[in-house]
């Protein structure tokens, strides 16, 4: 059953008013994201609209977008499971993650200011600092707004949306590894908080390029490693 696979207090009861059905969606994505939902897992109307505290019809037309949006696979007769990604789907994502990353590094060296490195720096320590605790999902949060954070200092904006859609992704994907990459992880952030604050634009790009096919291969070795 449902909520014998989720952890006590993931799924919020959803407050009134606002779109109800966007709500839904959103917060349903975001237990997907962070693999509270897990992938393979059923997903039953009744139970999901039991936990957010909604009628079914909200939760149905939420399950249809994810399914479109190609979180969530419905099947005949089966009914509603979170989309189990192939190898080949993660490799192909974090590929273009790596040539955005890569780009934005580059240019974030070009463009940060002290400012901008010391926010870096800031987010790197609280990052080192979740490394440290028990929740992955905080480890993965650190790590989404540090990346975030070069994208916003590398300022193109096209460059930013680009990033935004495959985000939700990413995290996904990050999730499982989080542990496996730990401190590793953050020590690679230094080394290109480095270079960025050097000015040194290919450096930047290099750095930011292996940090991320680091995490492309730990995804693909994690249920060998």
């Amino acid at each position: 059953m449902l909520s014998a696979g989720l952890p006590e207090g993931t799924m919020p009861k959803l407050e009134r008013p606002g779109p109800l059905r966007e709500r839904v969606y959103e917060a349903l994505l975001e237990l997907i994201t962070t693999r509270s939902l897990r992938p393979g897992q059923h997903l039953v109307e009744s139970e999901l609209a039991q936990h957010l505290g909604v009628s079914r019809q909200p939760v149905r037309e939420a399950l249809q977008r994810l399914n479109t949006d190609g979180w969530v696979d419905l099947r005949p007769a089966q009914g509603a499971f979170v989309h189990e990604p192939t190898e080949e789907e993660a490799d192909q994502l974090l590929t273009v993650r790596t040539l955005l990353e890569a780009e934005a590094a580059r240019l974030a060296a070009a463009n940060a200011d002290a400012g901008g490195v010391a926010e870096l720096e800031d987010l790197c320590a609280r990052g080192e600092a979740a490394v440290g605790g028990a929740e992955v999902e905080t480890v993965v949060e650190a790590n989404a707004a540090f990346h975030a954070r070069v994208m916003a200092l590398a300022g193109n904006s096209v460059l930013a949306e680009l990033a935004r859609q495959v985000d939700r992704r990413v995290r996904w994907y990050y999730t499982p590894v989080a542990r496996q990459r730990g401190a590793q992880s953050w020590i690679e952030h230094r080394e290109l908080i480095s270079a960025i604050a050097d000015g040194d634009g290919q450096r930047a790009a290099d750095v930011m390029r292996q940090h991320t096919e680091h995490t492309r291969r730990s995804y693909h070795e994690r249920e060998r490693g």
